[in-house]
């Protein structure tokens, strides 16, 4: 088992008064949440101790029975995107359950945080409610904290002129299709991986072969065309940047071939179907529409081609990521 990443608290194996842990989701790792990481790991190394985030897999939420929407990121994506921040970070994923929901919160503070996570300081966002019922916040958090032995420290919400960092935020502007915008918020553009599977082959026949998506978990943007960059996903989940491409997702009303995501390479030959790629979502070129003919849709293509060679022109991979866009 990775230190990096243990799944199960029971199986951290932490020394009592140890370690600091920082808790949440931190679905997306936008900016918010790496100034929360950030600012955890400060104070970590300036108290010697081993810096921990706790999550949780499934979504609380989905466990509950609460109306919830795609993640944004998968677990695995999530777990890389947390140690590019954090690269001393150990990333522990509880599997939420019914019974875990039923703790108290004091139940929850002595035998996850205290007993297995052996932590003399907690790190939680200033929303932060945990326990049956949502019934802890950081008062209770701070109360508990001065009885049992352990610091308390809450951190407060970041954001911009537009409102709050938050993963609800980006999810608002993602089916609005404002792939810039939340990109401003995640601090990257948003991606979804998936693995390239067999098309109706429409594409081709007009001159514009295309990789289709299948087995796609994160949320989608809203029906439209995009300038992307795609990236190659090895069998460890390892990307290398693959080259920059046009997607659609939506339902292609000029050829009546149903609901799809797929992506253009732009200069690109070879075949990739069973391959896994990750397609980061950097501008907005247009709604999907419906033309009068083929032709017409043959010559909006070319045209999307071209706005995406322009729009992706200075775009280079993260220099943080490994040889991946992002």
């Amino acid at each position: 088992m990775s230190r990096r990443r243990i799944d199960g608290t029971r199986a951290f194996g932490g020394s009592p008064r140890s370690t600091l842990v920082v808790i949440g989701n931190f679905d997306g790792v936008h900016r918010g949440h790496r100034a929360v990481l950030s600012s955890a790991i400060t104070r970590a190394e300036a108290s010697s101790l081993a810096p921990v985030l706790l999550t949780f897999d499934p979504h609380p939420s989905v466990v509950l029975g609460k109306a919830t929407g795609s993640a944004l990121t998968t677990l695995d994506r999530r777990v890389e995107l947390l140690h590019r921040v954090a690269p001393t970070l150990t990333v522990v994923v509880q599997p939420f359950t019914l019974a875990l929901s039923e703790l108290s919160a004091r139940e929850f503070v002595e035998q996850l945080l205290l007993d297995q996570l052996g932590a003399a300081s907690v790190v939680v966002g200033q929303n932060f409610c945990f326990g049956r019922g949502r019934s802890g916040d950081i008062a209770v958090l701070s109360a508990l904290g001065a009885e049992l032995g352990f610091d308390a420290a809450p951190h407060a919400l970041e954001g911009d002129a537009d409102g709050v960092f938050s993963s609800s935020r980006v999810r608002a502007l993602l089916l609005a299709g404002d792939v810039a915008a939340a990109a401003q918020v995640l601090g990257r553009p948003h991606s979804i991986s998936g693995t390239v599977v067999a098309g109706d082959a429409r594409g081709r026949s007009i001159g514009f072969p295309t990789a289709n998506f299948g087995g796609v978990e994160e949320l989608l943007p809203g029906h439209g065309v995009y300038a992307c960059v795609v990236d190659r996903l090895d069998a460890h989940g390892r990307a290398a940047a693959l080259g920059l491409a046009v997607a659609n997702l939506g339902v292609r009303p000029t050829l009546g071939a149903g609901a799809s995501i797929e992506a253009h390479l732009l200069d690109f030959s070879g075949d990739l179907y069973g391959t896994r790629l990750r397609l980061h979502f950097v501008a907005r070129i247009r709604d999907e529409q419906r033309f009068a003919g083929v032709d017409d849709l043959i010559a909006q293509i070319a045209r999307d081609v071209a706005t995406a060679r322009q729009l992706l022109s200075t775009k280079t991979p993260d220099a943080g990521a490994d040889g991946a866009w992002a």
